[in-house]
């Protein structure tokens, strides 16, 4: 099992490691800057890490020795705007330009990375980040005239989905703008079916181009499963995404953004419910964690070493991880707190309650 965290906050990156049975947080490089996205590259394990300048704006970095020194990548960069291409909600022109740095993936060959940014382009590399393409097949899909913001001013591409089944099978999550699958590299994309909308006017509820999947995740043991956390609900795929289908009763409530699915077992998978909408907090101040081992058919409300009073901690769509054996969790919110759990969930550690605003978790390998 991996005992070593990367955590993403507000105001850098934060190296959690374990000894002798404990984490503890060792260092914090970055100091003061977002970090947006985080990926450990199972090609070679260097790290790429997305990040949001104040004065810079996006940027992307690689690191060889576990997030201690950096050098810079190239960032992804739109084409020169033609004009004329509106919000359909904002009624503004969409900005030709990267704003965030949202999603990082590796790709099933050496060298491939893909990322997902704001304003709901995905872009390509073949040689680690050097230098990057514009899929332009997605970007120029008709629909995207109705693609809008959740959250954000503008459609952000969350979650970038690789398959171990080949390079050319990919799936795309978007705020607003559905979820998204190619088997050709991306030269042909068709939108999944099935999911709710139900923020939308009945007449729309069930159109695929302007679902808000929150985030998307793949078993990669049994890769036509996927789970999503999407803002109407949660929803389950078992042909690739296809097609959806939606889990109505899930604990306190189905709505939140965040999920992790179990590397080899295809029906289990935790989620951290809160209330929906302009609240976006737990119900009731009640923090909790929600697993099912039954593919949703039944969960488990999971609370040992969460808080057992009143707590109004957020966990953002990429700060639930699990690691490659399935049996280690990490979590972290938006209140600077930070847990794990060794055992799928049943029992949680507190490791931090002082970070900065937590944006993305993931387990690496020893540096």
């Amino acid at each position: 099992m991996d005992d070593h965290l990367l955590v993403g906050t507000r105001k850098g990156l934060a190296r959690v490691e374990r000894t002798d049975g404990r984490w503890a947080v060792t260092e914090l490089t970055l100091a003061s800057v977002p970090v947006t996205a985080l990926l450990v590259d199972p090609a070679d394990g260097a790290l790429i890490v997305g990040v949001q300048h104040g004065h810079f704006g996006p940027k992307l970095y690689r690191s060889d020795d576990g997030g201690r020194t950096f050098e810079d990548l190239a960032t992804p960069s739109y084409p020169p705007a033609p004009g004329g291409d509106l919000d359909p909600v904002r009624r503004e022109e969409v900005p030709w330009s990267t704003e965030l740095l949202w999603s990082l993936a590796a790709g099933a060959e050496a060298g491939q990375l893909w990322c997902g940014t704001m304003p709901g382009g995905l872009f390509g590399s073949s040689d680690g980040g050097r230098s990057w393409q514009l899929n332009e097949a997605l970007w120029e899909e008709p629909s995207r005239a109705d693609w809008f913001g959740g959250g954000y001013d503008h459609p952000a591409m969350h979650s970038v989905v690789t398959d171990p089944r080949g390079p050319e099978r990919l799936l795309v999550g978007l705020s607003c703008g559905g979820a998204w699958r190619t088997t050709d590299g991306g030269q042909t994309w068709e939108p999944g079916r099935g999911m709710a909308a139900r923020y939308m006017p009945p007449d729309r509820i069930d159109d695929p181009t302007i679902q808000d999947p929150h985030r998307i995740v793949r078993c990669p043991a049994a890769p036509d499963v996927l789970w999503t956390q999407h803002h109407s609900g949660i929803f389950r795929s078992a042909d690739d995404g296809r097609t959806w289908s939606e889990i109505t009763e899930a604990g306190p409530s189905t709505f939140g953004f965040a999920v992790a699915v179990h590397p080899t077992d295809p029906d289990t998978a935790w989620f951290v419910p809160a209330e929906s909408d302009e609240k976006r907090i737990p119900i009731d101040g009640r923090f909790v964690v929600t697993r099912t081992r039954d593919g949703g058919a039944t969960f488990d409300v999971l609370t040992e070493g969460l808080p057992s009073v009143p707590a109004y901690d957020l966990v953002y769509r990429h700060a639930l991880a699990i690691d490659a054996a399935g049996e280690r969790l990490a979590m972290g919110s938006t209140t600077g707190n930070l847990w794990v759990s060794e055992d799928q969930g049943d029992h949680w550690t507190q490791v931090s309650s002082h970070l900065p605003p937590v944006n993305v978790v993931a387990f690496a390998p020893t540096a």
